[in-house]
């Protein structure tokens, strides 16, 4: 039985590179679907793809296990660094995202790995039926930042609404899709 993501981290705090290797070999075509999803330039997307696993070498003994999965905690260190190589260049897409309420990413990453085809599966639904429960200036604030990489500031100057307005649309969405994924972590456990 191959080790727990964990378990892994832990012998990566400890400088085991083959746990970074099999770390890397288990989440890369994850972390590179979130990363294309975002850069959509595969020079850069291959350059973020290394700078995230780089990260987590150096920060795994940072990972608490209490704050959340380490799909999480890596997905997050790889979207913030897809975040700041966008801004590092200026390249603000004014692409309109594919599929209705970010399912081609999701589609993406469900792709990843056929021996978890059927909960990645499963998690794409529950997601995107989160993301529809929500209303339509939620949602989109959401997509806005999460899948367009665009700063609040930005978002309110892009749809024409007050900066207020929209980081209370984002903390509202966050927090009816923290309670309706809720299922998600506890599936994790």
């Amino acid at each position: 039985m191959p080790p727990d993501d964990t378990a892994l981290l832990k012998r990566m705090a400890e400088g085991d590179e083959r746990a970074l290797a099999a770390f890397y070999d288990r989440w890369s075509s994850l972390v590179h679907a979130v990363a294309l999803r975002i850069l959509r330039q595969r020079d850069d997307v291959e350059d973020v793809v290394e700078e995230t696993f780089w990260q987590a070498w150096r920060q795994a003994n940072k990972y608490l296990a209490t704050r959340g999965s380490v799909q999480s905690w890596l997905l997050t260190i790889a979207r913030s660094r897809a975040l700041d190589r966008v801004r590092s260049v200026k390249r603000l897409r004014e692409e309109p995202l594919e599929g209705e309420s970010g399912e081609a990413v999701v589609q993406q990453v469900s792709e990843g790995d056929a021996s978890t085809s059927a909960e990645s599966n499963e998690r794409r639904v529950i997601v995107l039926a989160a993301l529809s429960e929500l209303p339509a200036e939620q949602r989109e604030a959401l997509e806005l930042g999460y899948y367009n990489g665009l700063s609040q500031s930005e978002i309110a100057e892009r749809t024409g609404q007050p900066l207020g307005t929209i980081k209370t649309r984002m903390r509202l969405a966050m927090q009816k899709l923290k309670g309706r994924l809720l299922i998600l972590r506890e599936d994790a456990r």
